[in-house]
């Protein structure tokens, strides 16, 4: 019997030519869709840290406003002339609140949201579970004193 399949099919279960590439028509799909999710991801984790070292910045820089007017000035001013320098944000679609953690509380926050609808990861991975469109960052910092 095994001479009658040798005559049939010849070497055909001994040549291992092209087994690398149909290995790679197996496997590429699943190492391009891994790549391109981390690649999305890493995106999206960079902007959001982005938006976090802004936030944490100007909450330092609310500090030495002597009112939440002041301090109100200090950010928006911080915001607007440093957050051009971030990877993946742009300044336009960031948008700053500032308020006091509870009435007479001693506790300043800062809070900023971030449209992050034009970023590539949605383009990228578009069959992935993907994060929200608006990436919203708080920073708290205490007024006055230790």
């Amino acid at each position: 019997m095994k001479g009658k399949l040798r005559i049939w099919f010849g070497n055909f279960f001994e040549c291992r030519n092209g087994t690398a590439a149909v290995e790679f028509a197996l496997l590429s799909p699943l190492y391009i869709l891994l790549l391109m999710g981390l690649l999305a991801y890493g995106i999206y984790i960079a902007a959001a840290h982005s938006v976090q070292q802004i936030a944490a910045d100007a909450a330092r820089i609310a500090v030495g406003g002597i009112d939440n007017a002041e301090r109100q000035k200090l950010v928006t001013d911080f915001v607007s002339g440093h957050s051009q320098g971030y990877a993946f944000v742009e300044p336009n679609k960031l948008s700053v609140a500032v308020s006091q953690a509870t009435a007479g509380d001693e506790y300043f926050v800062v809070t900023l949201t971030y449209d992050a609808a034009d970023l590539p990861i949605w383009q990228l991975a578009s069959d992935l579970p993907l994060p929200q469109t608006a990436i919203v960052r708080q920073s708290v910092v205490r007024i006055g004193g230790l």
